[in-house]
């Protein structure tokens, strides 16, 4: 579905064809989107519950299809017995996955926190690296998980494409693709590098509180004026 959409209060709606949009169009109403977003989610912030890069780190490998919630029960157990990389490295594996079972997937996750662990401690003196390159050659480490520690833990411009971000910036006609490298590219070219990490936050705050995938609140979101509602079939 491709709603009309109005760029200013009174002024008559349009139609808008995302695929014929022109740049600086697009451009404008990315920032206008950005704009409402920081109105609506002035102090939205990653959920999980950290206090050292580490600690995020292994708090978004285990919130792979897991919620935020969930992670945030289980992670306090996990690093007051484990607190550092090397001890995590060296722990037996049936005491890591009892305490993260609860995660789902918990002896795939094991591996993966105990594999990031070992690489951390051998190759970065047990400290979390601070650029992409070094972060995604971590063992299960990929562009999404890297973004979201670079933007959240160390301040960097950063794009985090996860589900929520995908669905949104498609739904709102930001990007046409489903492959989160592209869909990174797309959003970094319209917003300026110092809003990437606070819109990637609010889109997904937005994303769990309002967009929803199956039934998205459009009578009360705060950035109805500039979405196009695609693929939106069913909506309160």
């Amino acid at each position: 579905m491709i709603r009309a959409v109005s760029d200013r209060p009174g002024r008559a709606a349009r139609p808008l064809n995302v695929a014929r949009e022109p740049a600086a169009a697009k451009r404008k109403r990315a920032m206008a989107i950005g704009r409402a977003l920081e109105r609506t989610y002035p102090d939205a912030d990653c959920e999980l519950d950290y206090r050292t890069p580490w600690q995020l780190l292994v708090a978004t490998i285990l919130s792979a299809q897991c919620t935020d919630k969930m992670v945030n029960q289980v992670t306090p157990s996990l690093f007051a017995a484990f607190p550092t990389p090397d001890a995590l490295a060296a722990a037996p594996a049936p005491a890591v996955e009892a305490l993260i079972k609860r995660t789902g997937f918990f002896r795939q996750k094991t591996k993966a926190i105990q594999g990031v662990a070992r690489a951390v401690g051998a190759s970065h003196a047990g400290r979390v690296p601070e650029d992409m390159d070094a972060l995604t050659t971590l063992p299960g480490v990929g562009r999404k998980t890297a973004n979201v520690v670079l933007g959240t833990a160390f301040g960097q411009p950063a794009i985090f494409v996860d589900t929520h971000v995908r669905r949104l910036a498609n739904r709102l006609g930001l990007t046409v693709s489903d492959d989160p490298v592209v869909i990174e590219q797309n959003l970094g070219a319209l917003l300026p590098p110092r809003t990437w990490t606070a819109f990637a936050h609010r889109l997904i705050h937005h994303g769990r509180r309002v967009c929803f995938a199956r039934k998205p609140r459009c009578s009360g979101c705060a950035l109805r004026r500039w979405c196009p509602q695609i693929s939106v079939t069913s909506a309160l």
